[in-house]
């Protein structure tokens, strides 16, 4: 069994930052993209943020140069390093991952997703 999970939203100030960590975990054969989307209320849920294996990333245009994702293969985990924040970057942060389960084959994972609230 797969679980995905995040940690590391919470409040914080207008040009303050954060770091969201995602964890995959079990029987995990191999891992190919990770990403980070987000969801206000009322709207689709946007990508964010996506690393490849190889390490190439893409972003958001509303979060270049902001935001850096980045991945620990040793430890299946991707993070999302968010500095200079506004508040219109306020939504619930998810996580996801396209990985191969042991003897299954490749398939989207989500977690649980993560509250980033931030304060003018």
């Amino acid at each position: 069994q797969v679980q995905v999970v995040e940690s590391g939203g919470g409040l914080v100030q207008a040009e303050g930052s954060l770091r969201l960590s995602c964890a995959a975990s079990g029987s995990i054969f191999s891992i190919s993209g990770m990403h980070w989307f987000r969801q206000v209320p009322g709207k689709q849920r946007e990508l964010v943020a996506s690393i490849n294996k190889d390490g190439s990333t893409i972003y958001a245009d509303s979060v270049k140069g902001r935001f850096t994702i980045s991945r620990d293969n040793a430890k299946n985990t991707v993070y999302l390093q968010m500095n200079s924040l506004k508040p219109e970057d306020t939504a619930v942060y998810y996580c996801n991952v396209f990985l191969a389960p042991v003897g299954l084959g490749y398939r989207n994972y989500w977690g649980q997703g993560t509250q980033v609230t931030v304060s003018s």
